[in-house]
């Protein structure tokens, strides 16, 4: 049974990346086509290749460089460090003397604290203790505690009900787990504050895992934080996102959801926050806040719950760029499973508060002269442009669309008639397919193959109407980020346990 799934895989990545270069050959040839004619040159290849977004195709590039630097580094490393070990193991020889007399000349010059210094022998285990933040997660608090103590003793989690209305404060502590139940609801930075405060956290350990109540961690998490940490620069390890994929538990918009975001969280870590998170640039701005940890060191410097903001992640990043905290580190050995919204609107709430969230701390923290903004800068102008762009051009298509299919009774009408001749004949219902669902298709292909599941040929048509979603939220979201005001309490979406 095994190999005929084996086989079944490798034949869908196959017929997959088959559809994604015959769309692409389809693609680009009337894209340069359509650049030649309207006598763009060689800024039509630019624009043609920007299609695919400026900020991905830069750090994609600095991700490959990151890739060889690791390489090389992790070559080096370990020549050095058999050089080291056999220097170690000749000065571990006992020497018996005259009058038999016996020295041990082991570490006689500091050699094996050098080894462990450059990752040569294990370093004290970084100690870490996880916080696990929930309100009225009765559903999912059960599978999360059991997946932190699979990774961690029970005197380390600690969870904190932020003034839930179900059985969450219960179901932890019948785990023997450290529980803290609030009576008003502060929201999750406010009950982060609360449980670091009230356990001295930051004092007691050398790192805090924030851990989201709906998430559950891979079981070589805590091997990669630590990894990680043992660069004294690294702040905080981010956690590499992985959607929860158990289609068996979920309706069809559920579905689509998951392997949307299953697409983009691919394309983001692995294209964007890999070269980002590389130690020649360190432009991340998202930790994000399902499960990541941060050194207690620079913990203490984070202003975690400032008022008027609506989520904790985006700040708390911000704080570690703006105040020189440290490196951010992320590398896909801390591997976390995350479950994604079952219903659109559900999906629709989580996108906006994100969103919104991301806004209101670009207004709180403000600019500063650093590499960082220089690059978040560029982010931000492509977002709102690209944004602005795909929800104009999708009007245009649908008003396109329209027209051809209602023929001469729609273009019999005084005006609209005039603006669909004038539409079409610059963008004809023929580009404006190419241009908006040829690319994004593309990249569903490249997906299905990777992730070997067939069934994203099918969910990836509805994907372009979730980004055409996304980008009207993310320019909704700018004005109110500078005229509402929020307190960050939480209202959960729908749960279903995990098994």
């Amino acid at each position: 049974m095994r190999i005929v799934r084996f086989v079944g895989g490798l034949l869908v990545g196959l017929i997959a990346l088959v559809l994604a270069a015959a769309l692409f050959v389809l693609w680009f040839d009337f894209a340069t086509d359509m650049a030649a004619a309207a006598g763009l040159g060689p800024v039509g290849y630019v624009f043609l290749w920007l299609a695919f977004g400026a900020n991905l195709l830069l750090w994609t590039v600095v991700g490959a460089l990151r890739l060889g630097d690791d390489s090389v580094r992790a070559v080096l490393r370990r020549d050095t460090t058999a050089g080291d070990r056999r220097a170690v193991r000749s000065r571990e020889r006992v020497l018996v003397g005259s009058g038999g007399s016996a020295v041990a000349s082991a570490d006689s010059d500091g050699t094996e604290d050098a080894v462990a210094a450059r990752g040569g022998e294990e370093p004290r285990n970084a100690t870490i203790a996880v916080i696990i933040p929930a309100h009225n997660e009765e559903p999912v608090i059960g599978g999360a505690i059991s997946s932190a103590l699979g990774l961690f003793p029970r005197w380390d989690i600690y969870v904190v009900s932020d003034s839930s209305r179900d059985s969450t404060a219960e179901i932890a502590a019948k785990t023997g787990v450290n529980v803290l139940e609030l009576l008003t609801n502060r929201g999750k930075a406010g009950a982060i504050e609360a449980v670091i405060e009230e356990f001295a956290l930051t004092e007691n350990y050398d790192g805090v895992l924030i851990l989201d109540a709906d998430t559950e961690l891979d079981q070589g998490y805590v091997d990669g934080v630590r990894r990680q940490l043992r660069d004294p620069k690294v702040a905080a390890v981010a956690g590499f996102v992985v959607s929860e994929w158990k289609p068996g538990e979920r309706t069809f918009v559920g579905r689509t959801i998951s392997a949307y975001r299953d697409r983009l969280y691919f394309m983001l870590q692995y294209f964007m926050r890999f070269g980002q998170t590389w130690r020649g640039t360190n432009a991340s701005f998202i930790v994000p806040g399902f499960a990541s940890v941060y050194r207690s060191e620079a913990l203490r410097e984070i202003e975690v719950n400032p008022k008027g903001l609506v989520i904790e992640d985006f700040n708390m990043t911000f704080e570690v760029q703006h105040k020189r905290l440290g490196r951010i580190s992320m590398r896909p050995d801390t591997k976390a499973y995350s479950q994604d919204p079952f219903t659109f609107s559900d999906y629709r709430k989580q996108v906006g508060r994100w969103t919104l969230g991301f806004w209101q701390t670009v207004r709180r923290h403000g600019i500063w002269p650093s590499t960082f903004w220089l690059f978040l800068g560029l982010y931000i102008f492509e977002v709102v442009v690209v944004s602005a762009i795909l929800l104009l051009t999708t009007l245009v298509a649908g008003f396109v669309l329209v027209g051809t299919l209602a023929g001469e009774a729609f273009v019999s009408v005084p005006l609209v008639g005039t603006s669909f001749t004038a539409v079409t004949a610059f963008l004809p219902l023929t580009a404006l397919a190419m241009g908006l669902l040829i690319p994004d298709y593309m990249l569903t292909c490249v997906m299905t193959a990777i992730r070997r599941r067939p069934s994203y040929l099918l969910y990836g048509l509805l994907f372009f109407p979730i980004r055409v979603v996304d980008a009207f939220i993310t320019l909704r979201m700018i004005p109110k980020a500078w005229t509402a005001q929020s307190d960050g309490r939480w209202s959960s979406p729908d749960r279903v346990a995990k098994r």
